[in-house]
């Protein structure tokens, strides 16, 4: 392992590349941009997601769990068989291991948050249905 691999990195996130989130795993506009990749024997990944308004995940899953920290807006979440609940800056979330969630911005306002998760066997995410309109519009409003 090099010094540099070994050293202590400084990120910001508006200097790192973005992508539109894939349509078959987001409804709405959502950019995710990648902010950590472990490197083993580290299995972190990391990346802001930004969602605009009435924009979110599908439902899905993560084998090791997720923690999400809330950095601007106002989201809701979902856990399955659960109700909405709303989120806002400031909020930290932990979802257990294969918990089934989604998330996303509210209607009325776009929503930030930074995603942390570890794969296991190389995959760190067990993406699933989209979340339908009536789901959604079941929250908080």
């Amino acid at each position: 392992m090099s010094d540099e691999t070994k050293s202590m990195k400084i990120i910001k996130p508006a200097a790192e590349p973005s992508n539109e989130g894939p349509a078959e795993y987001f409804t709405g506009s959502v950019r995710v941009t990648p902010l950590v990749k472990g490197e083993a024997p580290s299995c972190l990944t990391c990346a802001s997601v930004g969602f605009q308004p009435g924009a979110r995940s599908a439902w899905h899953a993560h084998p090791k769990g997720q923690l999400l920290l809330v950095t601007a807006g106002s989201g809701l979440i979902q856990e399955w068989g659960k109700p909405v609940r709303r989120i806002v800056p400031g909020d930290v979330i932990w979802t257990p291991p294969d918990v089934k969630h989604w998330h996303g911005a509210s209607a009325e306002s776009a929503m930030t948050h930074t995603a942390c998760q570890e794969a296991l066997d190389g995959k760190n995410v067990e993406w699933l249905e989209k979340v339908t309109d009536q789901e959604y519009k079941s929250g908080p409003e």
